[in-house]
């Protein structure tokens, strides 16, 4: 498989457990880029840190790095190989897909120890 380009946005996000009956404050739906899940649990929420929102338990101090896309359904393996580099290396991530690419967040004191992981694979690492 071609190693990808992946893109480290300069924000910092947060990540927040709401109840699965709360109600999703408008600003969120405002940010430049914000995600949504919701199961029969929970709901979690992932926001730029500068919004501030009521939530159960939040995470805060984690960076996107961005799989450029789009990418097509029939490719594999992309977030596993991703993931797996930086497991090889115990850095957690909170990793996110859409349609078109993948999404994967890692603590802020983690970024530069990922980075240099993934390049090491030769993936290629550009500012967002």
């Amino acid at each position: 498989m071609a190693r990808m380009t992946l893109a480290v946005h300069p924000a910092l996000y947060t990540i927040h457990s709401l109840l699965p009956d709360s109600h999703i404050a408008a600003e969120v739906f405002k940010q430049p880029m914000y995600f949504i899940g919701k199961t029969k649990d929970e709901i979690s929420v992932v926001i730029p840190s500068a919004l501030s929102i009521n939530s159960i338990e939040q995470e805060d101090n984690w960076r996107c790095l961005e799989v450029l896309g789009p990418l097509g359904f029939s490719m594999t393996g992309i977030l596993a190989n991703v993931s797996g580099t930086l497991a090889d290396e115990k850095i957690s991530i909170f990793a996110i897909s859409t349609f078109d690419t993948d999404y994967i967040l890692v603590k802020n004191d983690t970024l530069n120890a990922a980075t240099k992981a993934l390049k090491k694979k030769n993936y290629q690492i550009i500012d967002y």
